[in-house]
């Protein structure tokens, strides 16, 4: 483990095999995803296409020629009324996690779908005790909107998830531009 700051870039296709080791391990030891049985790389490469085909920004911390974690923002919710919102993921590998990559991974997602002319970033948290995510986002600006109880079920329990939200921008000041570069009406 080197002490170097992470490069912050674009993810690429070489990246992928390093993104699904990363998800395999929160898939099977956390509660950042509810999914109970890793996908093959071949899913996780079909779900990032999906992410970059939305124009939305999909990143990889990078040190020392490894990835160590990534980010992207994705589409709330697919109804044409939520378009102008994006949910953001962030999965560090296990043994950088404490390190400050998910903020150097976070902030620039901001900025990015902020420039982007998205106007709100939700986040949801799986389970209330995972207080790094939660803290994560409460020093990037978002705020707590709700708790939803036992909604999800996974590792032989009842699992919470926290609502998180920050605007973006000028947020819901005043009326959205058309989203650029997005496949958003």
């Amino acid at each position: 483990m080197s002490d170097a700051a992470p490069l912050i870039r674009p993810t690429r296709d070489e990246d992928v095999a390093a993104i699904t080791a990363i998800y395999a391990h929160h898939v099977l030891h956390g509660l950042a995803s509810f999914e109970e049985v890793p996908p093959p790389a071949e899913e996780i490469g079909r779900r990032r296409a999906a992410i970059l085909e939305h124009g939305l920004p999909y990143l990889v911390a990078e040190r020392g020629g490894r990835v160590v974690g990534y980010s992207y923002a994705g589409p709330f919710r697919p109804r044409v009324g939520y378009r102008y919102t994006v949910e953001d993921s962030i999965y560090i590998d296990a043994g950088e996690v404490g390190r400050g990559i998910g903020r150097l991974l976070l902030q620039p997602l901001l900025d990015r779908c902020t420039e982007l002319g998205y106007r709100q970033m939700v986040a949801v948290i799986g389970g209330r005790e995972t207080i790094a995510s939660i803290r994560l986002h409460e020093a990037l600006g978002f705020s707590h909107m709700g708790t939803l109880d036992a909604v999800g079920f996974k590792f032989g329990r009842w699992v919470d998830t926290v609502l998180m939200q920050r605007a973006l921008g000028p947020g819901s000041t005043t009326s959205p531009e058309p989203v650029a570069g997005s496949k958003a009406p």
